[in-house]
């Protein structure tokens, strides 16, 4: 999705906003005249679309993109996914959008994610996903292959 640009965690005005985890993993994106539904403001489905993209981004910075997943054929697969809308947003805004790994087992993750609008530092949406790992060829539940683990173990972060 090339409406999603990367920026630093470490830059200041990025580090001011209200973030429940000061670790989120930040990209930055301008809401767009196609993001817009009928009631004039951003589609919810957007935001799902954006927590996804967020999701595949953080896993390929941690070194788990589509073709590590296919070399030890399994992957994570989202099987809940809870989004709780805060605040409207409209076409023009800036919007950085983080993500998060909240913990890790054997089995799978839970990974948070958040959306500020820093015109005014509203969180607009908070939202999590449970995923799984599962072999690609069947579908089956699986135990995370030892790269998952570290990767994804590695990289989990309490809220602040």
């Amino acid at each position: 999705m090339s409406d999603l640009y990367a920026v630093s965690s470490s830059d200041k005005a990025v580090q001011s906003l209200p973030w429940d985890c000061q670790d989120a993993f930040v990209y930055q994106l301008e809401v767009d005249n196609q993001h817009i539904d009928v009631m004039g403001h951003t589609n919810n489905c957007e935001y799902l679309k954006w927590c996804e993209v967020m999701a595949w981004r953080h896993s390929e910075h941690l070194g788990l993109g589509i073709a590590e997943y296919r070399e030890v054929g399994h992957g994570m697969a989202a099987v809940h996914t809870e989004l709780d809308y805060l605040a409207a947003t409209f076409a023009g805004e800036q919007l950085y959008i983080g993500t998060w790994i909240a913990s890790c087992n054997r089995i799978g993750l839970v990974r948070h994610y958040q959306v500020i609008r820093p015109a005014d530092g509203a969180v607009v949406l908070r939202a999590n996903t449970r995923f799984v790992c599962v072999d690609l060829s069947s579908g089956r539940l699986r135990r995370l292959p030892e790269s998952f683990k570290t990767a994804y173990g590695n990289a989990v972060v309490a809220a602040d």
